[in-house]
């Protein structure tokens, strides 16, 4: 019997064929693959955790994840604080960097909200370092397996 769409045999049976060598590659490359997968693959370091962005001076690591924050004041039009802030930590106390990279947003909260609480004028009557002692201050009331001891403030410019 002839099929309805007007092939003839001899062309299914190459279809078919060429289809099963189709298949046979596909399955010999995902077999392949997860062979070398398995054998070949070298896992993570069981230690390899890391926060990014880290600067490293020397044998100092220094936490620079918060990023550069562009903050409001109270102004109307509002001025603009850019800050960026850092602090060291030790990398070898898993707990405690673990902590930090799961509070970076909290950390930024913080600093959005005790710099965008004030107006340019304020700011600029206040000094950089008691700034950097509340949100430093501010930091540790969060902070449950360790403390910050220094917070550096790379950028601090009070545009408005």
């Amino acid at each position: 019997m002839k099929p309805s769409w007007g092939a003839r045999p001899g062309k299914l049976k190459v279809l078919y064929h060429g289809l099963l060598v189709l298949f046979i590659v596909v399955s010999l490359v995902f077999i392949g693959g997860t062979l070398y997968a398995v054998f070949f693959h070298t896992a993570p370091a069981e230690n390899q955790f890391e926060l990014a962005p880290v600067l490293i001076t020397g044998s100092e690591r220094i936490f620079g994840g918060l990023g550069r924050l562009r903050i409001p004041t109270t102004d109307n039009p509002p001025g603009i604080v850019i800050i960026f802030a850092s602090f060291e930590y030790n990398p070898d106390d898993r707990a405690f960097t673990e902590e930090l990279a799961l509070r970076i947003g909290e950390f930024r909260n913080v600093i959005r909200e005790y710099i965008g609480s004030f107006s340019v004028a304020e700011l600029q009557q206040l000094s950089e370092d008691a700034v950097r002692l509340e949100l430093l201050r501010r930091f540790n009331a969060i902070l449950r397996l360790g403390r910050i001891e220094v917070l550096f403030f790379h950028d601090f410019m009070i545009v408005g």
